[in-house]
């Protein structure tokens, strides 16, 4: 298990409890399955897990995975393994944060009910594009190369 860490929310530092073996086991996974899908791409680089991200001087979040680009270093996937202890963060706070912050794309990976939501940014906001569960297959247009089926992702 990992030790706590930090994030700035709203100019405030938050500690964060540690994720437990379950949350890293699918946090891995996921790193996994993006590194190895992003050979020919170019255009994004892959963060390591939990890398502090500004979004301005009083937002700095550490999202489980994030994709920058290279050309401007801006956050343009987060994805945000819901820790079960800690889960209104992730699922409240940092959502708006990063709808705030016209984020164009969020996964919230949620182990509670083993599915993903995919949100995608738009003029209004970020909008719910689809639930994913059991057999569906998590995919992102910008990473023609990534596909991951939901069982897949959350077994044990």
């Amino acid at each position: 298990m990992i030790e706590p860490y930090e994030e700035i929310l709203h100019g405030e530092a938050r500690l964060r409890p540690p994720p437990g073996p379950r949350h890293e086991e699918i946090c891995r996974r996921l790193h996994e399955r993006v590194a190895a899908s992003m050979a020919n791409v170019t255009v994004a680089k892959l963060l390591p897990p939990r890398e502090m991200v500004a979004l301005g001087r009083e937002m700095q979040v550490r999202p489980d995975l994030a994709l920058v680009t290279v050309a401007t270093n801006k956050l343009f996937l987060a994805a945000e393994v819901v820790n079960t202890e800690d889960h209104s963060v992730d699922t409240v706070i940092k959502k708006a944060i990063y709808e705030d912050n016209n984020l164009p794309r969020l996964w919230m990976v949620d182990p509670r009910y083993d599915n993903v939501e995919v949100y995608h940014g738009g003029q209004f906001g970020l909008m719910l594009k689809d639930i994913l569960a059991v057999r569906d297959t998590l995919s992102e247009p910008l990473l023609p190369a990534f596909q991951y089926v939901i069982t897949e992702l959350f077994k044990m």
